[in-house]
């Protein structure tokens, strides 16, 4: 669980935060990383359904460190977010990045 905080996961964090904030990818955009530290992308679409006013657009915001609205407004149709997450499995040991389309 610490990988992403050690020395070896700094240039994977750095690859997706900007001054300290998880930074906002486009849908055909990705994280730049040097040729030497390049990784396997694993991508997932996620769609959050449920009931009006649960928390799914709050919950978006937080995973992608965008500032969570302080009002409920209902989401109209579908917001797309893109995430890109690295990580390091216990079981291959070699990173992978996490590419996650949220939609809600």
């Amino acid at each position: 669980p610490g990988w992403l905080l050690s020395p070896a996961g700094r240039p994977y964090r750095d690859s997706i935060l900007h001054k300290n904030q998880r930074r906002a990818f486009g849908l055909l955009e990705r994280p730049a990383l040097p040729p030497a530290l390049a990784v396997p992308t694993v991508t997932y679409k996620l769609f959050l359904a449920g009931r009006s006013g649960v928390g799914k657009t709050a919950l978006v915001a937080w995973l992608g460190g965008i500032p969570v609205p302080p009002a409920h407004h209902e989401t109209l149709g579908i917001e797309a977010t893109t995430l890109f997450w690295p990580a390091k499995p216990r079981a291959s040991g070699r990173p992978v990045l996490f590419q996650l389309h949220l939609w809600d």
